[in-house]
């Protein structure tokens, strides 16, 4: 597997420029709005900015051209995953592994806390958060002394409303703001080739659907009726989705890959949009080689 670095320069995932993931999301609407392939003219008007600035923009957040990237954001994308890239997690290269390597070339090892177990009587956890730029927009990442404990987006709550929401995540909780801390955190969990250990709190049903979450490769989706199959509850689709949307640490706990068996995206708790560029971003990523 080819590092993931070195096929992209980072600098492209961290751009300071706001503009370029609004611009991605316009996009979005635009491609929605019609049933054929657009051209780069046709784009770049629809959004008012120049050709080349577009495609100067668009190529460096993709790593591919805006028609390149229009095969995989078309909305019979998810059908054609599910046919071609249909992980049924019988016989995933990851479930056997006790600490699975999962995209990115990144080891994850795992600590949980029941919620139940999380009072003021029994913890004192201390939790450091920050905000950063990520390939999806602004994006808050929170850790403890034990490792990363979530990850989430402001595109579609804003900033205010997304941090409460994370924090509520953690009852009776010290938050604390702390950039130089988490900043490392937040480069290994967007492309960097390392180690990272997460910290997970939930139900226990709750994290052993996330830890199933870990084995579905990138490029590769799954089901909610898959997920509930491997945990031998067949019948717990919805109880699976339900976990699956208060999946804490989004992208690297990878929720976004997973669909209803008809094809439909489902749910995504930060948004829809976000989830069908996360798919289009790694179908690229894997079909060219970056991954």
């Amino acid at each position: 597997m080819i590092e993931f670095e070195k096929q992209i320069n980072l600098k492209m995932y961290y751009n300071k420029n706001r503009h370029t993931f609004n611009l991605l999301f316009e996009l979005i609407k635009v491609l929605d709005s019609t049933d054929r392939q657009l051209s780069l003219q046709q784009i770049s008007h629809k959004l008012g900015v120049t050709p080349v600035y577009f495609e100067q923009v668009f190529s460096q957040w993709s790593g591919v051209s805006s028609k390149r990237y229009q095969e995989y954001f078309a909305l019979d994308y998810c059908n054609k995953l599910l046919i071609k890239r249909h992980d049924t997690l019988d016989n995933s290269p990851f479930s056997a592994l006790p600490n699975p390597k999962v995209p990115n070339n990144l080891f994850v090892t795992t600590e949980t806390m029941r919620l139940r177990d999380f009072t003021p009587q029994k913890c004192s956890t201390k939790v450091n958060y920050s905000w950063m730029d990520s390939p999806f927009g602004k994006t808050l990442v929170m850790g403890t002394e034990r490792g990363l404990c979530g990850i989430a987006f402001s595109t579609k709550n804003g900033w205010i409303k997304t941090l409460e929401n994370m924090k509520a995540r953690w009852p009776n909780a010290t938050f604390i703001e702390n950039s130089n801390r988490l900043q490392k955190l937040g480069n290994i969990a967007f492309g960097q080739s390392d180690r990272i250990n997460l910290h997970l709190i939930g139900t226990p049903f709750q994290i052993r659907v996330w830890k199933i979450l870990l084995q579905i490769p990138s490029g590769y989706v799954s089901t909610y009726s898959d997920i509930a199959l491997r945990m031998g509850a067949p019948k717990a689709v919805r109880a699976v989705g339900s976990a699956v949307g208060r999946n804490p640490i989004s992208w690297l706990i990878p929720c976004h890959r997973v669909l209803r068996k008809s094809g439909d995206l489902g749910g995504y708790h930060w948004g829809l949009p976000l989830k069908r560029a996360m798919l289009a971003f790694e179908g690229l990523q894997n079909d060219c080689g970056m991954n």
